[in-house]
């Protein structure tokens, strides 16, 4: 069986993890051993930069330090995690991955979509996704529900214009990568939500 990464991206809020679930199930019905991770993270030493990076305290990180620290942590987790289970014919679903640091990072700190990538281009190691969804929100609704699930960690209490940047940005990035990205409205019911996700995936399973 061959392996396959899909990705799922989107604002605070959006309800990413309750797709993975879903998603995670769908798979292992079709076959699949599935790895579930997240970026930053997956690992003791991405997990470890991600305290870090999310550090609330932490005020004063730059921006390219923070773009930096990201990648770092991206690249252990495609060495230890994605690569290998990849070449084990599994399915890996990250919750997040090198596109939300070309929004959060490219275009919310302003420091350029190229730029984050051409950054990435060393801690990708020649991994992308197959697949991104991503669970389409508004800033505004995104932010309120995470300040009624916990406390909000150093990135998500950026400012509000800084969370409509991200949007925006992501689906600017839609707009450039319409093969790869498929924007889903994350209002809709989970139950709609994950059915537009998997009529994608038959599709990708089904190529000749």
């Amino acid at each position: 069986m061959q392996g396959i990464f899909i990705t799922m991206e989107g604002p605070d809020g959006a309800g990413k993890t309750t797709q993975i679930e879903l998603l995670k199930d769908y798979l292992n019905k079709k076959g699949y051993d599935v790895l579930i991770t997240r970026d930053p993270g997956g690992n003791a030493v991405s997990e470890a930069i991600r305290e870090v990076i999310l550090n609330k305290d932490f005020t004063e990180m730059g921006y390219m330090t923070e773009l930096l620290l990201y990648a770092a942590a991206r690249a252990q987790l495609v060495k230890e995690n994605i690569k290998p289970a990849l070449s084990a014919g599994k399915a890996v679903i990250a919750d997040r991955f090198v596109d939300s640091s070309a929004v959060y990072q490219g275009i919310g700190r302003g420091l350029g979509i190229d730029t984050v990538y051409k950054v990435n281009e060393f801690a990708l190691q020649g991994i992308l996704p197959d697949m991104t969804f991503l669970m389409d929100l508004d800033a505004e609704v995104g932010i309120a529900r995470k300040k009624n699930q916990a406390e909000l960690d150093r990135m998500e209490q950026e400012s509000l214009d800084f969370h409509k940047k991200v949007v925006e940005g992501y689906r600017s990035l839609a707009e450039m990568n319409p093969d790869r990205i498929v924007k889903v409205d994350a209002a809709l019911p989970k139950e709609a939500i994950h059915d537009i996700i998997t009529s994608y995936i038959e599709k990708w399973l089904a190529r000749p």
